[in-house]
């Protein structure tokens, strides 16, 4: 029997969600609560794997086991019990044993969250930016996105990955208030480091210290190495994944 679990988690004191050998991580806090809670090994396989500090309001697990659940009702309230108060389990449902959290995913979505004024509530949840930004630029360079499949200048350097292709269906800068906005970006897939390498490069755009014309030349070149640098960790959110 194949379960989802949908949960959100605040990442800020994980190293991550894949379980490291020298540190705690969200699959890893998961897998020894349900490992408890059902009387045998468990082991998750989630829709994506965020990075250190990268927090979500909408990730997807799945487990099997092979008996049914009794009552997800009651598994999700047990593990809110279990689990530290930093990971919400939102609900568990049963599902056709071919639904795979990582490859049925049609659609991942994270938002990017900018502030240029400082205040104690978010200063763990945002980049807080020192410096004008020329945002209607940055849209016109984050439209580009849409043009394009290879994102090979987006992603981390020596990592495994099998294609550099990616589907990015939305792109944009939007503002939330006075002094905040965030960065939505919509895909089927995405690579390792990709959204931060993508923010960081999209606001040398914004300081007018790259043009659109060197942005696109940054996508078509294909190299790490031409993009801006990754943005801090703890203002990525993983905001929804669609089935």
């Amino acid at each position: 029997m194949r379960y989802f679990i949908h949960l959100s988690y605040d990442g800020s004191r994980y190293h991550g969600w894949q379980i490291q050998p020298n540190g705690i991580s969200i699959e890893g806090e998961i897998e020894r609560c349900l490992s408890t809670l059902l009387g045998a090994p468990v082991d998750i396989v989630g829709a994506g794997r965020t990075d250190a500090g990268v927090h979500a309001r909408h990730m997807v697990a799945h487990f099997d086991v092979e008996e049914p659940v009794a009552d997800t009702s009651q598994l999700t309230y047990k593990l809110n019990r279990m689990l530290p108060p930093d990971i919400r389990i939102e609900k568990t449902e049963s599902v056709a044993d071919d639904m795979h959290a990582r490859f049925s995913a049609k659609w991942r979505k994270y938002h990017y969250y900018v502030s240029f004024k400082a205040t104690p509530f978010n200063r763990q949840y945002t980049w807080l930016c020192h410096y004008d930004l020329d945002f209607q630029l940055m849209n016109e360079a984050a439209r580009m996105l849409l043009e394009y499949k290879d994102f090979a200048c987006f992603c981390k350097s020596h990592t495994d990955v099998k294609t550099t292709l990616c589907d990015v269906v939305e792109a944009e800068w939007v503002k939330t208030g006075d002094s905040e906005w965030f960065f939505v970006i919509k895909a089927n897939r995405f690579l390792r480091n990709m959204v931060r390498a993508v923010v960081g490069t999209l606001v040398e755009v914004g300081r007018h210290r790259m043009t659109l014309e060197q942005f696109r030349s940054v996508i078509e070149g294909k190299s790490r190495c031409q993009a801006g640098e990754s943005m801090p960790a703890n203002a990525l959110f993983l905001e929804e994944i669609t089935y």
